[in-house]
């Protein structure tokens, strides 16, 4: 199969612990990129923390794209517009929010390029260092929130976030998107929105069929994009319920799995065809 396109998702697949891309991995990405590849970043990340790494990779000089807050916008990186956006409304905000006070949870949201919660806690700071945004702190989060933000967290200690997880995956069944990017992240967003659809609408545009492309990822929210890939691919440091569900288990994060699959997939085609 020749793979025209390579998505990945960021923090514990492309990028290293320290949130940095491997030179080994870099040097696979732009040589499948220098063969007519699309590489595609796909994350939970708001766009804003994403712009740096679609820079190091020169998306915007290959024309390629970027699938931020789990597929809820799609932005070209050649003429930054946006494809595709998804929403929520401030009442849907509003409904989030009386549910994390019930369940005992932290939450907090974006506006504009700031994260905005009611107190700061040591999960938000995780987002804050991941995305390098700036949290602020306000008195009531409901009336911060006047127009539609794209995604909202809850966050808590990962035991305690599982059983909110599928006690809101239930509740909330065809009203919203409820998943977990990390053991302690909680991410809502508009009904059927996952990177899973966001992809099958850009390979759309595109003319790719999904059996041309290569998806990555570690987690639960990458899972909708794995099953929809012609080559679904987990991580080494991906859970069992993840690796189990994709077509092939690379490397982990921090020994360039994610080269050894181009490398494999991509460039030995290449040099082969």
């Amino acid at each position: 199969m020749e793979y025209k396109m390579i998505v990945l998702d960021l923090d514990d697949t492309l990028l290293r612990d320290d949130h940095t891309i491997s030179p080994c991995t870099k040097a696979a990405l732009m040589a499948a990129q220098e063969a007519g590849v699309k590489v595609v970043l796909a994350s939970g990340r708001p766009t804003y923390a994403m712009h740096h790494i679609a820079e190091e990779l020169r998306l915007e000089e290959y024309g390629s794209f970027i699938l931020s807050f789990n597929g809820a916008k799609i932005i070209n990186c050649k003429t930054n517009e946006e494809l595709f956006s998804s929403t929520l409304s401030p009442e849907t905000v509003s409904r989030l929010y009386d549910i994390s006070r019930q369940e005992d949870v932290w939450m907090h949201t974006y506006v504009g390029d700031l994260i905005i919660t009611e107190a700061n806690n040591q999960y938000t700071e995780i987002e804050g260092d991941i995305t390098g945004m700036q949290i602020t702190e306000v008195y009531s989060l409901l009336e911060a929130v006047t127009e539609p933000v794209v995604k909202v967290l809850m966050m808590e200690d990962p035991e305690r976030l599982v059983v909110v997880e599928k006690k809101l995956q239930e509740e909330l069944k065809g009203e919203l998107s409820v998943m977990r990017s990390k053991p302690f992240f909680l991410e809502f967003t508009e009904a059927g929105v996952t990177k899973g659809t966001s992809l099958n609408h850009l390979i759309g545009k595109l003319g790719i069929t999904r059996e041309e492309v290569i998806a990555m990822g570690d987690s639960y929210n990458d899972l909708a994009m794995i099953e929809f890939a012609g080559l679904g691919v987990a991580m080494g440091n991906a859970p069992d319920d993840i690796k189990e569900k994709a077509n092939y288990v690379t490397d982990t994060n921090m020994n360039d799995g994610v080269a050894k699959v181009v490398e494999e997939f991509v460039l030995k085609q290449t040099v082969h065809a």
